[in-house]
């Protein structure tokens, strides 16, 4: 089926060194690390490559609130030498929803500035529990961090290694997404299971598990699931959790059959921007139907979720292989919260003159 677009592999810093000589004019680095499948980027040489140059290097850290807390994880990108990092606390740690903080060094970035931008998205009136969620968990993992996240860790490889014995299965690890060309280091929190042999999709296998078990998988896709781990799991729930992925590969005959994905590659994803995302979302647009669709400017975004990464930005213009992977995973059950039509019979584009 091919490899999972969400999963793509993640930049080196080389990769970084040659974006910029292509873009001289770049104010910075923005890199999301760890993804949610666990992958991590090299984020020390990629912030090298930044300060050669000046340029501040700004990490999407939202699945790594856990990472400063043990020796054994990927590093922590203010220790790796990033100049801004933001982590969701509710996450991989025990924030309420929406809980998420700036972590800024160094003096490239303004703290001025970064509050003011902040203040352009923000409420003016936050909810004292977020802020008391985010200040409760910073003091129980200062106290008990490494205990918490190294019971997590030990977990971890109980779990998998019971489900790598699954008739079905293959738990995806270090050896799978890193190496030249691929991630730095490896996350094994987040527990992502691939099913190809199971006959059937990660998104038909995660309807299955909520419908017969009551569980919500972290993620799914055209041939994985994924059950994140955190400090607040234990014994109990990963007994549940194998009992269900059990008795799914003991019902995998009756998910056969479902539609394929066409998955393109990282390659053909990476469309080309012909205008800026903020004139295309505002321009006027109309709705025209997938089909015909390639060619036109987009003027919205279109994200499977999960992982919550956009295929689609306004101002791409649509190319064929991003139309039919969006087409082909909507029919298979991919869903897309942001798009106007989450059927994807048509898509919003910018209107021509």
């Amino acid at each position: 089926m091919g490899r999972c677009p969400a999963h793509r592999p993640s930049p080196s810093s080389a990769a970084y060194e040659k974006a910029f000589a292509r873009h001289p004019g770049a104010d910075g680095a923005l890199v999301t690390s760890p993804t949610p499948y666990g992958a991590a980027a090299d984020l020390t040489g990629i912030a090298d490559v930044c300060h050669r140059r000046g340029k501040p290097l700004i990490v999407d850290e939202a699945w790594g609130a856990h990472l400063p807390f043990h020796d054994d994880l990927p590093s922590w990108a203010m220790d790796a030498g990033a100049d801004i990092c933001v982590t969701s606390i509710h996450k991989m740690g025990s924030g309420l929803e929406q809980g998420s903080v700036f972590h800024l060094q160094g003096d490239r970035v303004d703290p001025a500035e970064l509050a003011s931008r902040a203040d352009l998205l923000g409420t003016t009136s936050p909810n004292v529990l977020l802020y008391a969620g985010i200040d409760a968990w910073r003091r129980q993992m200062v106290q008990y961090g490494r205990e918490l996240v190294g019971g997590a860790l030990e977990l971890a490889v109980r779990i998998r290694e019971a489900v790598e014995a699954i008739d079905g299965f293959h738990v995806n690890g270090a050896a799978d997404f890193c190496g030249p060309g691929l991630a730095a280091d490896f996350d094994p929190l987040p527990v992502v299971m691939d099913i190809s042999e199971l006959g059937t999709t990660g998104y038909r296998a995660a309807d299955w598990l909520r419908r017969n078990h009551h569980i919500d998988v972290h993620l799914s896709d055209h041939r994985r699931i994924s059950a994140q781990l955190t400090h607040a799991d234990d014994e109990q729930t990963t007994a549940r959790l194998r009992t269900a992925l059990r008795d799914l590969a003991h019902h995998a005959a009756d998910l056969r059959d479902a539609p394929q994905v066409t998955v393109p590659s990282p390659a053909d994803l990476r469309m080309d921007q012909v205008e800026l995302p903020r004139d295309a979302y505002f321009a006027q647009h109309t709705k025209v139907p997938a089909a015909e669709a390639h060619g036109r400017v987009a003027a919205e975004m279109i994200t499977p979720y999960p992982p919550g990464i956009p295929v689609v930005l306004p101002g791409e213009r649509l190319t064929e292989p991003v139309l039919e992977y969006l087409t082909s995973g909507v029919a298979s059950g991919m869903f897309l919260p942001d798009a106007a039509d989450r059927r994807l019979h048509t898509v919003r584009v910018v209107a021509e003159s």
